[in-house]
């Protein structure tokens, strides 16, 4: 089969792979439909996150068909459209049982986080579904139905960053009336704006320093949207017009924002996991007893992390990997009943065999791209 397999630090190719195998008997094989790029898989694509071999197959934004299922498998059978969530969870550990799914004791011997799909030997060793067919572990646990009236564009986002976008707003506790900081305006972010909206907050302000973003964010999300290299202290600036800082401050960039010259010497060594600007901002722009959500994705350990500022001004810290199961069922509801659509965001859709030429107009925000739909 063809596939979009990691070979380097920013060298992705499209190349023929063995076809995924029934290996264990809760297996499934997924012929798929449609499949995505996140901006998680730049991380590591830019070498930001560890024991990514040469020849590993990216992607954990997945859906499509089944096409064969191990003998334990009852959830799903052949012929049947599904989704699949990006955590690898096995069902019956503590974690899973208490709805921590992305936190699975069982499904990654390499490491305490649960396995992902797609990404890396660090989370798992899995192959990824930017391929035309798939292995799915757990098919007793991972797939969804969806409708079949529902289009694969409505619905694959529920693989991720649908559910990472809404569990940030619910963890940050967003209420009606609230003031809300949404720090990046790639998917997730303008998501995050949506869900924020949903949930009744007054005031939305999106950072961004990309201005096709940022026109994208107020054209469609009706937000207030700042760009951060337009002023000398984005945090600041944001405490002064909210008077005192927003209420809950979401951090949809993680690693991948932009770096001061120590820092880029400092993930070049290893010493540091990435970028850290969007904490930086964070600190300054949440109100004294507010709420900052990490759901960007962070590695390794960060140096000079502004641990006192937050101490001193009460502020809550919530971060970490969406539990995606536990939101696809609520979230789908909300797209059948016509409630929630997404589908403003996707700006491409690619074949799988210009996978390449996606990855390059995705990761260098070439052609106003903000998400790429790919389709084997």
């Amino acid at each position: 089969m063809k596939a979009i397999v990691y070979e380097d630090i920013k060298d992705v190719k499209v190349k023929k792979v063995g076809d995924p195998k029934i290996i264990n008997s809760d297996d499934m094989i997924l012929k798929v439909t449609s499949t995505a790029i996140c901006g998680s898989d730049l991380h590591l694509v830019h070498g930001m996150v560890p024991n990514m071999p040469k020849g590993f197959i990216l992607g954990h934004e997945t859906m499509g068909i089944v096409e064969e299922v191990g003998p334990g498998v009852k959830r799903v059978k052949k012929g049947d459209r599904v989704i699949v969530p990006f955590p690898v969870a096995c069902g019956h550990c503590w974690q899973c049982e208490h709805d921590n799914w992305s936190q699975c004791d069982n499904s990654n011997a390499n490491g305490e986080v649960g396995g992902i799909l797609g990404y890396s030997k660090t989370y798992g060793g899995y192959d990824g579904g930017q391929a035309e067919y798939l292995r799915v572990p757990y098919a007793n646990v991972g797939p969804f139905h969806v409708p079949e009236e529902l289009t694969d564009e409505q619905v694959l986002f529920l693989t991720d960053i649908l559910p990472t976008s809404y569990w940030g707003v619910d963890i940050g506790g967003v209420k009606p009336g609230d003031t809300v900081v949404v720090l990046g305006c790639g998917p997730v972010g303008l998501l995050a704006q949506k869900w924020a909206a949903f949930k009744g907050a007054k005031r939305i302000i999106a950072v961004d320093y990309i201005n096709y973003r940022l026109e994208h964010a107020k054209k469609h999300n009706g937000v207030e949207v700042l760009n951060f290299q337009d002023y000398d202290n984005t945090g600041e600036y944001i405490k002064e017009i909210t008077h005192g800082g927003a209420d809950v401050v979401i951090d949809c960039v993680g690693m991948d924002g932009k770096m001061t010259v120590i820092e880029m010497v400092e993930t070049a060594l290893k010493l540091q996991g990435g970028s850290k600007s969007a904490i930086e901002i964070a600190t300054q722009a949440v109100r004294k007893c507010g709420t900052v959500v990490l759901v960007g994705v962070y590695g390794m350990r960060y140096n000079n992390f502004p641990l006192g500022d937050f101490f001193a001004r009460n502020i809550t810290l919530k971060m970490g990997q969406c539990p995606a199961h536990a939101y696809v069922t609520p979230i789908l509801d909300l797209i059948k009943a016509g409630k929630f659509d997404a589908t403003d965001i996707i700006t491409h859709k690619i074949p799988l065999d210009k996978g390449e030429h996606a990855y390059e107009i995705f990761d260098e925000k070439k052609d106003n791209c903000i998400k790429v739909i790919l389709k084997p």
